[in-house]
């Protein structure tokens, strides 16, 4: 655990007490703190006595006095699309609030670094769609090649439940625009931006609030180095807000579709190689193609992203290209649940909006692709390219309606539930057929989660291929 530092003996007030929120309030308690936590659920605020943290409302008359800060977890609104009434309360009452991002960053250095060769470094990665893949790819790599490290932030640890890190060691988080957002302490080493495309946009008022959310990981932090994918205007706009000139390695640029130009520093991935550029001119290149688990273009970018970042920890191309290869891929996202007569099921439950969902399409030919449950915000236009590469879809959840319309010519079934969209997807399929969980929606109609849907289309398929057997 990370102690947290600055508020020993001084009253600190927790709000949200999942995961990250009773984290922080160890942290706290481990720092010297006196904290009290609340949670609006009363399931939560019983469990959370249970293990002895004491409980006080922060939105009620007072109970803000003399409180030095107020801790909020991701899940809960600060700004958009209504300040929590604890906020307000904060507001009015002066009270600073943060989050358990602000928390580490103002506690990880401790006075053992000075004892080190070379201190602790944390690599950020932030974006739309494939930070989890590239946080996990840039941990995997360090791991495989010797080098201490720890995977933490919005997958595996929270924050600040990691150990301290030793000498030479590397923490990889992944953020949330929910994470980033509100965190009063932003200082990573290197900074990752893989994309943006429209999600969460009630919680941001809008897309250019939720590029805000992501960008202040760049603008507040300042980074050693950023790695920016540069494929969408966005992008290409904080690259360039970033560099000093033409010429500055401060900024790599990253592109999972065409040649990057330049004498600056570039990675790109075209027809399935990878490619690092710098001051005009090929320094290394590395086939993708045979790394099952890094297939189609989202994943090359993905790949990309890592390579940046680990070759500025300093790693070589002949210790990050075996890593790269041997990469188990992770739950939900391009996963390889089952295959049989040629037929592949994979899972991609975590294709929770229309942009991932069109990245999971675009990796495979010809595909029996079971959508839908709790539509988002944005549309489903950019669905529309990948079209040509289902041969069938099959409907599930709230918006099986609303997608049925949209498909029009595609073949498509409206399934209403999932263990039914399997059945019918394997008894039609064909050898050289992918079978494909990509919902292009929450999961929230039917699941606690798309982890809980994945799961249980994963436990469908080998349900079906034992039986098959």
């Amino acid at each position: 655990m990370i102690p947290v530092g600055g508020y020993s003996g001084r009253r600190v007030a927790v709000l949200g007490l999942g995961r990250s929120g009773l984290t922080a309030a160890r942290a706290l308690q481990a720092g010297g703190a006196q904290v009290t936590g609340w949670d609006d659920g009363d399931a939560a605020r019983e469990a959370a006595a249970r293990d002895g943290l004491a409980l006080a409302d922060p939105a009620r008359p007072g109970a803000l006095d003399d409180v030095a800060a107020l801790i909020l977890s991701p899940g809960i609104p600060h700004l958009y699309p209504q300040p929590h009434p604890a906020v307000r309360a904060a507001w009015e009452a002066g009270v600073p609030v943060d989050n358990d991002i602000g928390l580490f960053f103002r506690s990880l250095a401790s006075g053992a670094w000075d004892g080190f060769d070379n201190p602790p470094r944390v690599v950020a990665v932030t974006g739309s769609n494939g930070k989890s893949t590239t946080s996990a790819l840039i941990h995997h790599v360090l791991r495989a090649a010797g080098r201490p490290a720890q995977l933490a932030g919005n997958i595996g640890r929270g924050v600040l439940d990691i150990d301290p890190p030793g000498n030479g060691e590397t923490v990889v988080l992944e953020l949330s625009s929910y994470q980033v957002e509100l965190a009063r302490a932003l200082t990573p080493d290197i900074a990752v931006f893989t994309n943006l495309s429209p999600d969460h946009l009630d919680r941001h008022a809008g897309i250019g609030g939720y590029f805000a959310a992501k960008r202040r990981l760049f603008a507040e932090g300042g980074p050693d180095r950023a790695v920016i994918g540069v494929d969408q205007p966005e992008g290409a706009y904080l690259a360039n807000q970033l560099s000093q000139g033409p010429g500055d390695d401060q900024v790599i640029r990253i592109s999972a579709g065409r040649k990057l130009a330049g004498p600056g520093w570039s990675v790109f991935a075209r027809k399935g190689f990878l490619a690092e550029w710098r001051k005009g001119r090929q320094v290394a290149s590395i086939d993708l193609r045979p790394m099952a688990s890094l297939p189609g273009a989202h994943n090359h970018q993905n790949a990309c992203a890592a390579w940046a970042a680990l070759r500025s920890l300093g790693l070589g191309p002949r210790q990050i290209e075996p890593g790269l290869a041997d990469f188990p891929g992770l739950a939900h996202r391009s996963q390889l649940v089952g295959q049989a007569g040629g037929v592949r099921f994979v899972n991609d439950s975590k294709a929770t909006n229309t942009d991932a969902a069109a990245q999971a399409l675009a990796a495979f030919s010809r595909i029996r692709w079971i959508a839908g449950g709790q539509g988002k915000e944005g549309g489903l236009e950019a669905l529309r390219p990948q079209l040509g590469h289902v041969a069938k879809a099959y409907l599930i959840g709230e918006n099986a309606a609303e997608l049925a319309a949209f498909l029009g010519d595609t073949p498509h079934e409206i399934c209403t539930n999932l263990e039914r969209a399997v059945a019918r997807a394997a008894a039609e399929a064909q050898s050289g057929d992918t079978v494909l969980l990509a919902p292009a929606a929450a999961s929230f109609d039917q699941f606690r989660d798309f982890e809980a849907r994945g799961d249980a289309f994963a436990a469908l398929v080998q349900d079906l291929l034992r039986h098959r057997a």
